[in-house]
């Protein structure tokens, strides 16, 4: 498994769970990740609870109820999790440093641990093995490997595996602050603007996390720029002042998708597979999904040595993938609509019927992927 972050762990965790061997590295010294996902949506909470780690995390995050897509301080549509059919009836907001933190803790109960600093430069295989050697010298040699290693991975790329693009790269700045006023402190809102969408919702310990669309996003985001953000695109009855920015950060981001997520014995999950807009939450929660299907295919091909498995999980999460970048881009181009097409959009949001709005949390929450 090359990649620890909430993919990789989790595949990891879910072989560990069945009894099967797995050696997971990742080029990042300890407590070396930025944090960017935030959200974890219920359906992913259901398919991570049987593993021991669905109440963990909820215990160190906030719960919300609902998510809204707001213009201003204009509500144009909610969508509500409370009433969903599930335990966990609600979106839980917590860093990915969190997250991570909770699947470690709960791999390292099952008997695994996870290398580092090793960092993957080349990858072989054969009829029977992989080979990964990594820049110290050493090698790992195993059945099969996961390239859970990010958009930029290098499993994939050495597995000569195309991750093709569309559309142009977008630039987001990203930050946790402490401020006062405006903007919700009990759910995740997403705010529609000409300018680029503003994504603010709550984190424990007082902070909101904001992520904007901007062009050139800077380095590390300061008060007066995220001020500026919250003032052009975020409430204006009552206005959010910035007190502190405790973390601040930039990424650029395209959507795309591998052409396949299995090469032979490679098998692709999680950024390392597909990447799109952080517009509606759903990168780690799918790459989440991602590992928890792959761990049952995986334990399968290591038992009766079979790829069926394997090429079901490749085929179905593509195109589940394919779903979500669709949608995900379609909901970022409708994010910036100005002029008459602005005015028609809020219309057609904000009429919409109690039984759309449903089918919206349904689809939102991940829970349609029950499997």
């Amino acid at each position: 498994m090359v990649g620890a972050g909430p993919a990789g762990l989790t595949v990891a965790l879910a072989l560990r769970a069945r009894g099967r061997d797995v050696t997971i590295v990742d080029k990042l010294e300890e407590g070396g990740n930025e944090s960017r996902a935030a959200v974890v949506y219920p359906g992913t909470l259901e398919i991570l609870d049987p593993y021991g780690v669905a109440e963990r995390l909820a215990a160190k995050g906030i719960k919300t109820a609902r998510f809204t897509i707001r213009d201003r301080d204009r509500i144009l549509t909610p969508v509500p999790f409370h009433n969903l059919r599930t335990r966990f009836p609600y979106a839980l907001l917590v860093s990915q440093a969190v997250t991570e933190s909770v699947l470690l803790e709960r791999l390292k109960d099952l008997g695994g641990r996870v290398l580092r600093p090793y960092t993957a430069t080349q990858l072989t295989q054969d009829t029977d093995y992989a080979t990964v050697r990594f820049s110290n010298g050493e090698q790992v040699r195993a059945k099969y490997v996961v390239g859970a290693d990010g958009v930029h991975s290098t499993i994939r790329e050495q597995a000569k595996i195309r991750f093709t693009y569309t559309g142009e790269e977008a630039s987001y700045a990203l930050a946790d602050v402490h401020s006062t006023g405006g903007v919700p402190d009990n759910e995740l809102v997403v705010y529609f603007s000409p300018a680029g969408h503003l994504v603010v919702l709550p984190l424990p310990d007082r902070l909101h996390r904001i992520v904007g669309h901007v062009d050139k996003a800077p380095e590390h985001p300061d008060a007066p720029f995220l001020q500026r953000l919250l003032d052009d695109r975020g409430p204006e009855r009552e206005r959010t002042a910035i007190r502190d920015v405790t973390w601040g950060s930039r990424f650029l981001t395209h959507h795309a998708i591998a052409d396949k997520y299995r090469a032979g014995r490679i098998i692709l999950a999680g950024d390392a597979a597909h990447v799109h807009s952080p517009l509606g939450g759903q990168g780690m929660n799918l790459g989440i999904h991602d590992a928890i299907a792959l761990a049952p295919a995986l334990s399968s091909a290591l038992g009766d040595g079979s790829v069926t498995s394997l090429d079901d999980y490749a085929r179905t999460q593509r195109r589940i993938a394919k779903q979500v970048i669709w949608i995900t881009d379609l909901l970022t181009r409708n994010a910036t609509l100005g002029g008459p097409a602005r005015a028609i959009r809020n219309g057609v949001l904000r009429t919409l019927s109690p039984i759309i709005r449903r089918s919206l949390s349904w689809r939102l929450s991940l829970l349609y992927l029950r499997f």
